[in-house]
């Protein structure tokens, strides 16, 4: 008669563990057949909230080994990622997307903070004021509001040179306070520049033209003559005559019927929009910024067309020049993030000359950094000599600055129609 044997711990086979959705087996946290994951929301919320951040900004430990490399190791993400070592950090995509909309974020919020609540800076204010205590009469009889957005349109009912010469003067002053509270990011600055250089020339222009008329009615001794108020339909003009979306519109002929109907619809609200803008100048501000990511987003995979068209010969698949070009958009939202945080600070702390000066010195290196860090990252990542890099860093410059430029000008035109 055998023996019966008790069995032990390590005879017992465990039960293994299945998926509750199609039975199978688990090797892990995931159903190798379905694909169902073991954790489902009925868990402690704390839990929730940390898979959430790690599934849309990969936002664990893997940031802290991902931010200190992007700002300070120009290159090193992108060999990293070219040798394999890729889970340790955060993917590109993911990396871009989350600096890029903190970034603009933290600068509209600086922007918003630095206009008092009617909308100006404390400098336009200052102006403001002074221009009310010396505002004049125009010769009509009607007063020129200070700080109002109607030069253009008082200019036309002015009835002395000295007084068209005076709101040019207002205008162009208000145009250059703009110019001198610019991001300081090279792109966007670009599109500010271009849309001021269309209104420094449209006042200009209107100011020209009001005193040749003056100038004209005073030397055939005729009465000088009141212009014609400044409507949205002469904002724009086609065939030598002011726009209107029935009358007069815009007509692309390869465009057809439902396109040129679009358009014209566009140029309508940009019309609206415009008034607006007159009532709060920071509705463009705030709709620009908010455009400016998916600019970018757009423009990445043309700078990585631009990458693979100069180093052609180094024989690189398209996609590697994509990696560099996520990382280097990455260290620029990221600086511009850090330059926007120390220039709160900096101002925050204007009392404290000991703590705010080597904030703005520190803000000066970071803005110096930015081109030099660019210019060791495609050193290092493609590895030619100093001369041979120094010149394509150069040209590829050249090339993404009219990118940018046109993008920011595209931007700019959404952001009026769509705000």
């Amino acid at each position: 008669m055998s023996a019966e044997t008790n069995p032990t711990p390590s005879t017992v086979a465990e039960t293994p563990r299945r998926c509750a959705n199609c039975g199978a087996e688990l090797l892990g946290e995931h159903c190798y057949a379905c694909g169902q994951p073991t954790k489902g929301l009925v868990r402690h919320f704390s839990s929730i909230i940390g898979d959430f951040m790690d599934s849309v900004f990969e936002l664990d430990s893997r940031i802290l080994r991902t931010l200190g490399p992007l700002l300070f190791k120009p290159g090193y993400l992108s060999l990293e990622y070219f040798a394999g070592r890729r889970v340790r950090y955060v993917s590109p995509v993911r990396l871009f997307v989350f600096l890029s909309l903190f970034a603009f974020f933290a600068a509209q919020l600086r922007f918003d903070a630095a206009f008092d609540e009617d909308g100006r800076t404390a400098v336009e204010a200052v102006a403001d004021d002074e221009a009310g205590e010396a505002g004049a009469d125009t010769a009509d009889g009607t007063t020129t509001e200070p700080g109002d957005d109607r030069q253009l349109a008082s200019m036309r009912q002015a009835m002395t040179v000295a007084e068209v010469e005076r709101l040019r003067d207002l205008a162009l002053a208000e145009i250059q306070q703009a110019r001198a509270e610019k991001t300081g990011v090279a792109g966007v600055d670009f599109g500010l520049d271009i849309s001021m250089d269309v209104a420094e020339e449209a006042v200009k222009g209107e100011a020209a033209n009001r005193i040749r008329q003056i100038e004209g009615a005073l030397a055939a001794g005729e009465q000088v003559p009141l212009g014609p108020t400044i409507n949205m339909d002469e904002a724009f003009s086609f065939n030598d005559k002011p726009w209107h979306p029935t009358e007069n519109p815009l007509v692309i002929d390869w465009l057809g019927e439902t396109g040129n109907r679009w358009v014209n619809t566009q140029i309508g609200r940009a019309g609206d929009n415009v008034e607006r803008i007159k009532k709060d100048p920071n509705l463009l501000k705030n709709a620009f910024l908010s455009m400016v990511p998916t600019t970018l987003f757009v423009l990445l995979p043309l700078f990585a067309v631009l990458l693979k068209v100069i180093y052609l010969f180094k024989k690189r698949m398209y996609m590697e020049h994509l990696i560099v070009a996520l990382h280097s958009h990455s260290f620029l939202c990221g600086s511009l993030l850090m330059v926007v945080i120390l220039d709160a600070l900096s101002e925050w702390t204007a009392a404290w000359a000991w703590l705010s000066r080597p904030l703005g010195w520190l803000e000066i290196a970071l803005l110096c950094w930015m081109p030099i860090y660019l210019l060791l990252m495609q050193k290092r990542v493609y590895g030619q000599g100093w001369i041979l890099t120094v010149i394509k860093y150069c040209v590829l410059g050249s090339c993404y600055l009219v990118l940018i430029s046109v993008g920011a000008t595209f931007a700019l035109l959404a952001s009026l129609v769509n705000m």
